[in-house]
């Protein structure tokens, strides 16, 4: 008899709701909550009544409770999402758009209406990630490139700073900033551009902590500034002669090894500037993966160079060729020292590998090492120190399995499983009969995604934006850069439009 009472009084609150009598729904809905307190669907209509009658935060404690036991429902997840934006907790709506678009709700009117709401609050770079994504959903809005292109007229400027050391490692770095913000890219040019180009900026972004890093932070302050250092500059004579009291964050790739061994030779460093670590990524759009069978083809993809210890690696083919003769060696790098290669060319033929071991001219672009990994098996590094080996991870996005020489931090950045000391163990690892593509490009899919690292790098943009940049003069005001982009906040109406299960509900839309 109670669960009948009870089950009236909800049909009854719905018919009071629908009748717009707020209040007397709340009652009912309530009276059926003292008995079923875990009842998701319930918790929900009580969040959209008490969303009509102007208790917003209790509307949204109703819609979290609800969501905790049915993580499922697109509808709890839509009006929870619309009760912060109500509120103008965007910031907390932002947090379920990866839910909404899984279910298949995530639209452009929901990323706009976000993107107004973060603009109102002054986060400029929060708005334009959402119109980005907006964009993606619904390419064919024109009036949001203008929009955009006004709030980057409010946003810093950023200077990539390159010279002579190439973009290698930058390029997909820039375009995403460019996206952004406004961008230059300084490469190999004068001192005095050097200057000039800096005096533009609001934020500099030196790749590579080497010579130009350093005369530029030996310069009076303009800008902020940022240095992200490779491996192998921690063990150079460059970070010992950087004024890093002219730089505000330090970007590294990971390794606590390369970390230390800076930290060490430039004491007090990690008091005069910010350390962020950010791993490597990688475009996972450009590396093809393939199912391979296993096969008897081994890449070494690296610039030819001591560090990268490419002597050891002949000493463990001498070893897998005694064991069987049909496995090869593909070297795909630029030698770096005449010596060296003098030398491993003559260890080629003074091992009796000239049929085995092989040296191809190096890659031009990630499309051609996606090309050249085709038909490799494994991929192998023996280098004496990395942060995280750019070669490695492309490989192993493309289904290659990794043989890893134990550097030190190895153990940090790839499985223990993978690695190995002495050429015995190389060999075991090549001759074990365990092979699995599909692992080898999840692992990067889950650890070292380019997405990840652009993520991270725009959150020290946001950082340094939010700390010192103003508009120049000239710039648009921020009420004139939010006119071409006017929604106001949803309605309560009552219908519903996904997954329902009951003739009745309260949708916030």
């Amino acid at each position: 008899m109670t669960l009948v009472t009870n089950s009236n009084h909800y049909e009854r609150g719905l018919e009071l709701a629908e009748a717009g009598k707020y209040q007397e729904a709340l009652a009912c809905i309530q009276e059926h909550l003292h008995t079923a307190p875990d009842d998701a669907q319930v918790l929900n209509d009580a969040g959209a009544i008490l969303y009509c009658l102007g208790r917003c935060d209790e509307a949204i404690n109703h819609f979290v409770k609800a969501k905790s036991l049915q993580g499922d429902s697109a509808e709890i997840v839509w009006n929870l999402v619309e009760a912060y934006l109500g509120e103008g907790r965007a910031n907390e709506a932002m947090q379920l758009f990866d839910d909404m678009e899984w279910m298949g709700i995530l639209d452009a009117d929901v990323l706009n209406r976000t993107a107004n709401t973060l603009l109102e609050q002054d986060n400029k770079g929060g708005a334009i990630e959402m119109l980005l994504r907006s964009l993606e959903i619904a390419p064919d809005q024109k009036i949001l490139q203008p929009m955009i292109e006004a709030i980057h007229s409010k946003m810093p400027k950023v200077a990539f700073f390159c010279g002579s050391d190439g973009t290698r490692f930058l390029n997909e770095i820039a375009e995403f900033t460019k996206q952004r913000f406004e961008v230059h890219l300084f490469e190999d040019q004068t001192e005095e551009e050097l200057v000039e180009v800096m005096k533009w900026s609001d934020i500099c972004w030196f790749e590579r902590c080497t010579n130009l890093a350093v005369t530029a932070s030996k310069l009076p302050k303009v800008c902020k500034n940022i240095i992200r250092l490779h491996r192998y500059e921690a063990y150079k004579q460059w970070p010992q002669e950087v004024n890093w009291a002219n730089i505000d964050i330090l970007v590294t790739a990971g390794s606590s090894f390369v970390r230390d061994a800076l930290i060490q030779r430039v004491p007090g460093l990690d008091e005069s500037t910010s350390i962020v670590t950010i791993p490597n990524g990688v475009n996972l759009e450009k590396f093809a993966f393939t199912n391979r069978r296993r096969g008897k083809n081994i890449a070494f993809l690296a610039n030819l160079r001591m560090v990268k210890n490419p002597a050891f690696v002949l000493q463990c083919m001498q070893k897998l060729h005694y064991i069987d003769r049909e496995y090869r060696l593909f070297f795909a790098g630029e030698f770096a020292d005449a010596a060296l290669e003098q030398y491993l060319k003559y260890m080629v033929d003074a091992l009796d590998l000239r049929d085995v071991v092989f040296f191809d001219p190096p890659m031009a672009g990630q499309e051609d090492v996606s090309c050249w990994l085709e038909d490799k098996h494994y991929i192998v590094s023996t280098s004496i120190i990395e942060g995280q080996s750019m070669g490695l991870l492309e490989g192993m996005a493309c289904g290659l399995k990794p043989v890893i020489h134990n550097f030190p931090g190895a153990d940090q950045a790839f499985p223990s499983e993978f690695l190995f000391n002495i050429s015995e163990e190389f060999c075991e690892q090549i001759l074990i009969c365990r092979y699995e593509p599909q692992r080898y490009r999840r692992f990067v899919e889950e650890n070292y995604p380019l997405q990840n690292q652009l993520i991270k790098i725009n959150d020290i943009f946001m950082q340094l934006e939010s700390e010192s940049v103003t508009p120049d003069e000239g710039r648009e005001t921020p009420d004139e850069g939010r006119e071409t982009l006017c929604y106001h906040p949803s309605s309560i109406i009552h219908r519903q439009p996904y997954r329902a299960k009951r003739e009745k509900k309260i949708l916030i839309r």
